[in-house]
C-alpha cells in the first residue's frame, strides 16, 4: 500500500505543477471532477485504515486513551474532527460491502456513504436480507442524482419502494421513536450575555416547532426594497413581534394584556433629554432609544426619580393609543403606514411623531401606525415621519437615499 500511495503522490505533484489557467472550461470541469473523485476515494481508503488501526487497539496501546484522542494527536486534528472520523469509519465498516465497494470506486461520496450506510442499519430487523438489498441498490441509484441532505429524506421512505407491506409500520415506529425523544430533551433557555444581548436557546418537538414556524414565516420576509437585515435578524424581529401580539391580547394569565406591561426606572429629565439608560425590573438596562420606543405605545408604570434617586411616585398605567384612539388610527392608516410596508394593524404599534416626552400629544394628529421594524427606524433618526396638510402619514428619506427628501405615502393599505 505504501508504495501505491508514493505513486499517488507522484500524480498529485505532477498535477499541483500543471497550470490551471491553460486548461480549457471542459478540460477544468472534468479536472474539478476528477479531483473530486479521487478525494473521495482516498477517503475511503483512509477510513479503512482508521477502523483497523482502532479494533487492534493501537492507539491505546502506545499510551493514549482512544484513538480519538491519538488521531488528534498525530493528525493534527481538532478533537470533534477526530472523534468524527472514528464514529465515520465504523459507520462504514457495517454498511453493505455494496455500499463500500461504491465509494472506492468513486461512484458516491464520502458523505453519501455515511447516510446510506445509517439508512440502512435503521432498517427493521423484520425486513430481512433481501430487503435490505434492494434498498441498498435503490439508495445507491438514487445517490447519483441527490446530495446527501436530500438522500437523507428519501432514505427515511426507502421501505415504500422495496417493501410497501412494511413501510407504514417502520414509519410509524420511527415516528413514535423520535416524538418521544424529542418530548423529552424539548427545553428553552433564556440567558443573560455580557454585552447587553440574551441568548435564546431550546430544542422543540415537531408539533410544537410547526407552530413557531407558521407564526414567524409570514412575518419574517424583507420589509420593502432597502431591508438589510438577516435571514436570522428577520426572524428574531418576527418572534417579538408575536410576543406584542400575544400580549396584546389580553387573554394571557396573570401579568397578560392588551400592552406589554413594563417597568422602567430612569429619571423624567433622562427620558426627556434621552441621555441615559433605564433599567427594568429584572435589573437589564436598556439605552435611552429602547426606553423611549417601549414608551411609545406600550403600557409603562413610569417610576419617577428625585435627583438623589429616591422614588418621588410611581404613576398609573398610561394605555396609549388604544380603544377609539387606536381604532380610528387603523382606520386611517389600515396597517403600518410605512411605504411598502403590508404588515397589517394587529402586528403595529402606535407611534408618536412627536414624543410624548417631549411634549407631543397622544392625539390622532401626532400618531401613526408601525410595525416593529419600521418604529425601530423611525427612532434610529435617519428617516422622519410627519403629518401632512391632509392629515395623512409622511416619511421622508434620508439624504444618502434621496437627496431631496421627497416625501412618500404607503399605497398598499389604500389599494382598495
Amino acid at each position: 500500500m505504501l508504495g501505491a500511495l508514493a505513486q499517488a503522490g507522484g500524480a498529485v505533484d505532477d498535477c499541483a505543477e500543471a497550470a490551471p489557467w491553460a486548461l480549457s472550461d471542459d478540460e477544468l470541469l472534468a479536472s474539478l471532477d476528477a479531483t473530486h473523485r479521487m478525494a473521495q476515494r482516498l477517503a475511503t481508503v483512509q477510513l479503512g485504515l482508521v477502523r483497523e488501526l482502532d479494533a487492534r487497539g493501537l492507539a491505546v496501546a502506545q499510551g493514549a486513551s482512544s484513538t480519538a484522542v491519538w488521531l488528534r494527536e498525530r493528525l493534527r486534528l481538532s478533537g470533534r474532527s477526530a472523534r468524527q472520523l472514528v464514529q465515520l469509519a465504523a459507520t462504514v465498516d457495517a454498511a453493505p460491502s455494496a455500499v463500500c465497494d461504491a465509494m472506492i470506486a468513486g461512484a458516491i461520496t464520502v458523505e453519501q456513504g455515511r447516510v446510506l450506510a445509517e439508512t440502512i442499519a435503521a432498517l427493521p430487523v423484520e425486513a430481512g436480507p433481501e430487503v435490505a438489498d434492494k434498498a441498498t441498490q435503490l439508495l445507491i441509484a438514487w445517490a447519483d442524482r441527490f446530495d446527501p441532505t436530500i438522500l437523507s429524506r428519501l432514505g427515511d421512505r426507502v421501505l415504500t419502494h422495496v417493501a410497501p407491506d412494511l413501510a407504514d409500520q417502520a414509519e410509524l415506529a420511527a415516528l413514535e421513536r423520535a416524538a418521544e425523544q424529542a418530548e423529552a430533551r424539548r427545553h428553552v433557555t433564556l440567558s443573560e450575555q455580557q454585552d447587553g444581548q440574551v441568548r435564546l436557546s431550546g430544542s422543540l418537538d415537531t408539533e410544537t416547532a410547526s407552530l413557531l414556524r407558521e407564526a414567524i414565516d409570514p412575518l419574517c420576509a424583507p420589509a420593502g426594497a432597502h431591508d438589510d437585515r438577516s435571514p436570522g435578524q428577520r426572524r428574531a424581529d418576527a418572534l417579538g413581534e408575536i410576543c406584542r401580539l400575544a400580549l396584546r391580547t389580553g387573554h394571557l394569565p396573570d401579568s397578560g394584556g392588551d400592552r406589554p406591561q413594563v417597568v422602567v426606572t430612569v429619571s423624567l429629565d433622562a427620558l426627556v433629554n434621552g441621555v441615559r439608560a433605564g433599567a427594568l425590573e429584572t435589573g437589564a438596562r436598556l439605552t435611552p432609544g429602547a426606553v423611549r420606543r417601549l414608551a411609545c405605545d406600550a403600557a409603562v408604570l413610569p417610576a419617577v426619580l428625585g435627583g438623589n434617586s429616591q422614588v418621588l411616585d410611581v404613576g398609573r398605567q398610561r394605555r396609549l393609543f388604544t380603544g377609539p384612539l387606536r381604532r380610528a388610527l387603523v382606520l386611517r392608516d389600515g396597517g403600518c403606514a410605512f411605504p411598502g410596508c403590508d404588515r397589517p394593524s394587529r402586528w403595529c404599534d402606535g407611534h408618536h411623531v412627536q414624543h410624548w416626552a417631549d411634549g407631543g400629544a397622544t392625539a390622532l394628529g401626532n400618531a401613526v401606525l408601525l410595525c416593529g421594524h419600521h418604529h425601530r427606524l423611525i427612532h434610529q433618526g435617519d428617516w422622519r415621519v410627519r403629518i401632512g396638510s391632509d392629515g395623512l402619514p409622511d416619511f421622508l428619506p434620508p439624504r444618502w437615499l434621496d437627496p431631496l427628501r421627497t416625501p412618500r405615502r404607503n399605497l398598499y393599505h389604500r389599494r382598495c
